[in-house]
């Protein structure tokens, strides 16, 4: 098929955009690359929609999936993807992103992110979800690799493989989460810098950070905390491998003040400029 057509974020750090702060942004408009939302909590229209019709006259805009479920077996949700679209007819993104992951069974929706094993039977099945979604939204889709607390022993390759085909075979772009990377080199022993050099550097278009938590000796990405000093180094490393990426800050439980979140999408920001400079 054709390859999708593509919307660009600036190069800059962005926040996750979360109710609590939605007046203050729009009251103070403070200094912000970009801001990122979920994009089923606005499928509703209503206050929502107005207030992201409003953000969207003063920051670029990323919308970010959840619920779509790229390797459930069932087939994609058409209302889902309509409403997709019309929201991206109305706010216009600069980009559009979901989650490498299945949601759903035997016709129930599962409220998680659940991995599924990394086969060739797989990989022709998201080949041809993402291929559709594509085509009906008439854009790019950014996939963003996974947290996960399992493994398969049946798979076939490993995730950055895998996620190095799809965007071969189908021009989707990749969101890599650095956050949910180092969780999976501490839970799982993934290889952080294979995973890395294994992904096509021209298609990663973004970057996430977030804070996780431990729990009985195991990382949970759980996105209520500062990004960790070890997610730090390992998006430093990131920007050596790959170059700078527009970079978003996730914050999603036990939301902090706007000003903290503000300072770490600074120090991203900071990281990002720093990068820019060497590679001049």
């Amino acid at each position: 098929m054709e390859k999708p057509a593509t919307h660009s974020l600036p190069c800059a750090a962005g926040i996750g955009l979360r109710a609590p702060h939605y007046l203050e942004v729009l009251n103070e408009r403070p200094h912000l690359g970009w801001v990122e939302v979920h994009s089923e909590n606005f499928f509703g229209g209503g206050a929502p929609l107005n207030t992201l019709r409003q953000v969207r006259n003063h920051y670029p805009v990323s919308l970010h999936g959840v619920g779509m479920g790229l390797a459930s077996t069932r087939a994609l949700d058409q209302t889902h993807l309509s409403d997709l679209r019309r929201l991206c007819d109305m706010i216009q993104p600069a980009a559009v992103s979901e989650h490498l992951c299945w949601n759903a069974s035997g016709g129930y929706v599962i409220n998680d992110l659940l991995p599924f094993p990394y086969t060739e039977e797989a990989l022709a099945h998201v080949v041809s979800r993402i291929d559709h979604v594509q085509e009906r939204l008439d854009r790019q889709l950014l996939v963003e690799n996974l947290s996960s607390y399992l493994s398969f022993s049946h798979s076939e390759m490993t995730e950055g493989e895998f996620m190095s085909e799809l965007a071969d075979r189908t021009g989707c772009g990749i969101l890599l989460d650095v956050e949910n990377l180092y969780v999976n080199t501490c839970n799982l022993g993934v290889d952080a810098k294979a995973f890395i050099a294994s992904i096509p550097v021209d298609a990663v278009k973004e970057f996430h950070l977030a804070g996780y938590s431990e729990r009985n000796g195991c990382l949970v990405d759980t996105h209520d905390h500062p990004v960790s000093t070890e997610v730090w180094r390992l998006y430093e490393y990131a920007l050596l491998q790959i170059g700078p990426r527009p970079t978003l800050i996730e914050w999603d439980s036990d939301i902090p003040a706007l000003g903290v979140l503000m300072g770490e999408a600074a120090e991203a920001q900071r990281r990002l400029e720093q990068h820019d400079v060497q590679a001049a």
